[in-house]
């Protein structure tokens, strides 16, 4: 059963993050991020983020230096940090790099596996779960993804996600894509050239088009 499955994997280490964030952010693709609680297991596999480089990137929240705010970006690595933007939504990161060296990932969007019930019931959506659209309403895009999973920061910013017992964790359950599209970021106008966002190319779930390179 597929919700014991992701329940009962060993979330992804910590040393997996400590490394420099474009790297991290390839090699999370077709991880699953896992939310759980007691019985209630969401799951989701990644298929689209953005790296962001820390303090010499223009576009990264850690550009300006350290700070009550963002402090989770300079570390430890394997930590989520979340921050609300546009005034209604919550967005995903987890932090990169070796400790006291700033990096993130943002997490834009996930191709749901398992609870969809509850990501639909979390998100208020109400219909045909069998149809494509359906689905993608649930967890294509940055804050469709964090209300799905219930991701607040009051609740789960600087949460050590590589620990086991964490209700916020990511695992690996073998799956590797065939292909990995990389375009410029999207919806920034700092930086916004650089090639920095990673999808699995063809992926259904993907939040914007995905241009091969």
């Amino acid at each position: 059963m597929l919700t014991a499955k992701y329940g009962h994997m060993r979330a992804v280490p910590r040393d997996f993050y400590g490394r420099d964030v474009v790297t991290v952010s390839r090699e999370l693709l077709g991880k699953v991020l896992v939310r759980q609680e007691g019985r209630r297991v969401r799951a989701g596999r990644i298929v689209e983020v953005e790296a962001y480089l820390g303090i010499d990137d223009p576009a990264a929240h850690s550009a300006a230096g350290k700070t009550a705010r963002n402090f989770v970006l300079f570390g430890p690595p394997g930590r989520a940090y979340i921050y609300f933007i546009y005034g209604n939504h919550y967005c995903l990161n987890f932090s990169c790099e070796p400790d006291g060296k700033a990096g993130g990932v943002l997490i834009r969007a996930l191709e749901p596996l398992v609870g969809l019930e509850l990501m639909a019931e979390a998100r208020g959506i109400e219909g045909d779960l069998t149809k494509l659209s359906q689905r993608r309403s649930l967890t294509s895009g940055p804050g469709r993804l964090a209300e799905a999973f219930d991701i607040t920061r009051e609740r789960d910013n600087d949460k050590n996600v590589t620990l086991a017992k964490s209700d916020l964790r990511v695992v690996d359950d073998g799956f590797r894509p065939e292909k990995i599209a990389v375009t410029p970021r999207i919806g920034i106008t700092k930086a916004a050239d650089e090639q920095l966002r990673f999808v699995v190319a063809g992926n259904a779930f993907v939040s914007g088009k995905a241009f091969s390179r």
